[in-house]
């Protein structure tokens, strides 16, 4: 076999971003007298950027972020019952090491899917595989799934999640079969996964969407087992927005 050229070997370990730059730094190294060892570290560092980089790009975007929200651009003094240090804590994502949830429950327009979307976004950043979903789609996957023989295929895609938020739970009230679905996705996720739960409902109206007492309990026993609950009160932060933008 003939030696093969470095650009070609390169390409073949798919090592891009050395590639791009051993050209660059190995002058620069013969300038500065850098040591091989030096030069070295520097090419790696430079792939273990953008491979990272690279990364965190394919994970936001297999979350499906309607939009994508971040933190910093969150007005906490529009809700002062937010304690702005507790996001920030959760933001870290150690509750993702303890397959921990986190409800956020209040009204229309208080900033509950910002918030949550941000700290998936969060998620992602840190490498950790994520997926969002409103309630109704969720469920709808599901139904979908079944009639198509393939929840089996649903459930795995779902398990490679290490994060996965669920909006809007409690907005519209399901079917018995959605209520079904709903319940074993949350059986499924119990220390497993991390779930972020946006609602507008307290717990003990969760009913009014499930439809079954006895099923409702067991999956908040499940849900709530290990989780993070915030309760929003106030007026729409959307309403305060709007209103500070006129």
């Amino acid at each position: 076999m003939p030696e093969a050229s470095l650009d070609y070997l390169l390409d073949e370990l798919k090592l891009t971003a050395v590639k791009r730059f051993y050209m660059p730094f190995s002058k620069e190294a013969s300038k500065t007298n850098k040591t091989m060892v030096e030069f070295l570290k520097a090419l790696i560092q430079e792939e273990y950027t953008h491979r990272t980089e690279t990364r965190i790009k394919r994970l936001i975007s297999q979350a499906k972020f309607p939009v994508v929200k971040l933190l910093a651009e969150f007005d906490f003094s529009a809700i002062p019952d937010i304690n702005k240090q507790h996001i920030l804590t959760l933001s870290e994502c150690h509750f993702v090491n303890e397959n921990s949830n986190i409800c956020l429950i209040g009204q229309t327009g208080t900033g509950k899917t910002h918030l949550a979307t941000s700290i998936a976004y969060e998620a992602c950043k840190k490498k950790i595989p994520t997926l969002f979903f409103s309630a109704a789609k969720l469920v709808n996957m599901f139904i979908d799934a079944r009639k198509q023989h393939q929840t089996s295929l649903l459930q795995r895609r779902l398990s490679k999640a290490k994060v996965i938020v669920v909006d809007e739970l409690g907005y519209i009230p399901f079917s018995k079969e959605g209520a079904e679905h709903l319940f074993q996705f949350f059986s499924d996720s119990y220390e497993r996964q991390s779930v972020i739960v946006t609602s507008n409902l307290e717990f003990a109206d969760w009913t009014k969407f499930m439809g079954d007492q006895t099923m409702t309990s067991a999956l908040l026993d499940r849900f709530t087992h290990h989780c993070e609950i915030l309760t929003i009160n106030g007026d729409s932060y959307r309403f305060k927005q709007r209103k500070n933008a006129n």
